[in-house]
């Protein structure tokens, strides 16, 4: 039987290197715990970057999973299934949108809306051809294609894949002067994080993201929110955008879409948005697929059934207010919504692997962020006992 040691080895000679996860080797999970290869159970507080806000193996969506997976998986979008036209109308229904655009991962849904977004500029509102320009935020993180990362301000995402896809204005995250010069009459969109996770849990100073949705309305610019993270109940709503009571053009949802059981992606937006797509415009060999349709659909009513964005609301208020009692000498401030809390350090801390490394040893598995961020983030069904538990060994750590 290989050990952790083994399978680290293998990975490090076989795998490319494009990651540093700790050295924790899962094979098991069920709802908010883990348990490695050598049978330790660890409490997940990363929930695969929110993409298992329904738990670990919810058993719903492994029935949805067996279930569809032994009917039909794949029909590829040559042929219609029985899935799609119902998970269409359900997340529709439940967002209040027009029309849905399926896709796989959360990338590749951002890149529907980019092209969305371009070809509306140059169907609808008459942008020249080729000179649409969209608006995106310093510390954002949309994905990792070619297109994607040429508009990061992370210097280490850009590096070595130029030719870099230009179209691409960046302002300040949450300065909204700037976004108002940023604006012109080849503006045809607005992309944005509501919060931004992989910069460190960074929520934007109040009224920003209404304002700017009516600066987008008044100057006919497409208001795309990115929900992949903080959508579908993370920030205690359904999307973070209903903090500030506004309506994107389009939003871009991913991640918990599949309660981390498949990777299913969505765009959802008007009728005029969506509709300058012709057939053979765009499309994905495994997008809309009815095994994908069939996880999200039962994914989607675990949220709503199991009121897991009012969960998140009341076990995050609990979590940070905790968490503020805690006087350690290392960190700077707590910040976040719902159950996605950043605890950001000071410079003198040393950074924060070495407190991942220190909770993973104490049986709770988070993960850094920017260096100087410690994530919190576990699935919404945690409970207020559990949440408990984990406090006594993050305040242990933090005060060490």
């Amino acid at each position: 039987m290989l050990a952790t040691k083994d399978y680290i080895k293998i990975e490090d000679q076989y795998g490319a290197h494009n990651y540093k996860p700790l050295d924790v080797v899962l094979t098991r999970g069920s709802g908010v715990w883990v348990e490695d290869v050598e049978g330790k159970r660890y409490m997940d507080f990363l929930a695969a970057y929110s993409a298992v806000n329904q738990g670990h193996c919810h058993p719903r969506v492994v029935k949805a999973l067996q279930e569809q997976g032994a009917r039909l998986a794949l029909t590829s979008r040559a042929f219609r299934n029985d899935q799609l036209p119902l998970l269409a109308q359900e997340l529709c229904e439940l967002t209040g949108y027009e029309m849905m655009l399926p896709m796989n991962s959360g990338a590749e849904a951002v890149e529907t809306a980019i092209k969305a977004a371009r070809k509306w500029g140059y169907k609808v509102k008459g942008v020249p051809k080729d000179k649409a320009e969209i608006i995106v935020c310093s510390g954002n993180f949309h994905g990792r294609t070619t297109t994607i990362v040429s508009f990061s301000t992370d210097e280490q995402y850009k590096d070595g894949f130029g030719p870099l896809t230009p179209g691409f204005v960046v302002i300040e995250y949450g300065n909204l002067e700037q976004l108002r010069r940023a604006i012109n009459a080849n503006t045809v969109a607005f992309l944005v994080e509501p919060i931004q996770g992989e910069s460190g849990i960074i929520v934007p100073p109040e009224g920003f993201l209404r304002e700017a949705a009516r600066l987008c309305k008044a100057q006919q610019v497409l208001l795309i929110a990115d929900e992949i993270q903080s959508g579908l109940g993370r920030t205690g709503k359904l999307f973070a955008y209903e903090h500030e009571q506004v309506k994107p053009a389009m939003v871009i949802i991913g991640k918990a879409l599949s309660g981390g059981m498949y990777p299913v992606s969505a765009v959802v937006a008007s009728q005029e948005i969506l509709g300058v797509f012709k057939p053979g415009d765009h499309g994905s060999t495994y997008g809309g697929n009815p095994l994908a349709c069939a996880i999200a659909r039962e994914a989607l009513r675990i949220i709503v059934e199991e009121k897991l964005p009012q969960r998140s609301a009341e076990l995050g208020t609990y979590l940070i207010a905790k968490l503020q009692q805690i006087k350690s000498p290392h960190v700077e401030s707590y910040r976040g919504k719902g159950l996605w809390v950043g605890i950001v350090l000071k410079k003198t801390a040393g950074g924060a692997r070495r407190f991942c490394e220190a909770l993973m040893a104490r049986g709770i598995l988070a993960k850094e962020t920017h260096e100087n961020v410690i994530r919190l983030a576990p699935p919404l069904i945690i409970t207020k006992e559990e949440i408990d538990w984990a406090l006594d060994h993050i305040a242990a750590v933090l005060t060490k």
